[in-house]
């Protein structure tokens, strides 16, 4: 059975709501290991990030060697 749709019954968002979505920074994907983070995702392809938590600020980086360093 197919269900025909009327293009008056389609709701699409509207250009703010698009625009507002796209100005979202994208969740970071988790892993199948039960819930990890690859720090690729949090990286974004930057050498440091901030991160913000408790109303303190920490800066997220990574070394030429591959390893992270978190300084507050």
């Amino acid at each position: 059975m197919s269900l025909a749709l009327h293009p008056s019954t389609l709701s699409l968002p509207s250009r703010a709501a698009r625009q507002a979505e796209m100005a979202l920074p994208a969740a970071p994907a988790r892993t199948e290991s039960g819930g990890a983070l690859e720090s690729t995702e949090i990286l974004r392809g930057q050498k440091a990030v901030e991160i913000k938590h408790n109303g303190l600020t920490y800066r997220l980086q990574a070394t030429r060697l591959g390893k992270l360093i978190l300084t507050k």
